[in-house]
């Protein structure tokens, strides 16, 4: 049995771990941006504003009748998931890259797909896989739509952690 998978896109095919959600654009971001060796996973809010952004998105896909009532519920559980944090790990784009948050956005919208497909009962290796990354998890949307969104609530929802270690400076100064 392999330990890879075969996935392709626009530059050929590309060997992805055979048990990793991410595919092929976040394997060729994370060969080409190694830089701070911190991966986004490590921004737990980060991730779980991407989630939601992407739930929202999808929700409003089905409204607009461009998305199935059947991919529309198991991007919406795979968004769940990932922003209960049961997928950090596979959020592995390096948090300083390039492309102003392009692999972040395609990292995101990869493991919700394979997630989605797998909750649609396909294997991550299946060729056949009914959501896709692009097509569907980010239908109609931009990396400069999602990732200042996500940006802008995972720093809010850090806000009062933050505060908190500012009043803690203040009085370490004093």
């Amino acid at each position: 049995m392999s330990s890879t998978r075969l996935e392709h896109d626009l530059l050929g095919n590309y060997e992805v771990p055979i048990h990793a959600y991410w595919g092929v654009h976040t394997a060729r971001a994370v060969e080409n941006f190694p830089i701070s060796g911190v991966p986004i996973g490590h921004y737990r809010s980060l991730i779980r504003a991407l989630a939601i952004v992407k739930q929202a998105a999808a929700q409003a896909n089905f409204e607009l009748g461009e998305l199935s009532s059947e991919i529309n519920d198991a991007i919406s559980k795979a968004c769940q998931e990932v922003a209960d944090g049961k997928f950090d790990g596979e959020f592995v784009v390096d948090t300083i890259q390039g492309g102003a948050g392009t692999s972040t956005n395609m990292n995101a919208n990869e493991v919700i797909a394979n997630r989605a497909n797998q909750l649609l009962g396909h294997a991550l290796d299946d060729p056949q896989k009914p959501v896709s990354p692009n097509d569907h998890v980010n239908m109609a949307q931009s990396t400069n739509d999602t990732v200042p969104v996500a940006i802008r609530l995972g720093c809010l929802w850090q806000l009062d952690d933050l505060l908190g270690a500012v009043d803690e400076l203040i009085d370490a100064l004093d």
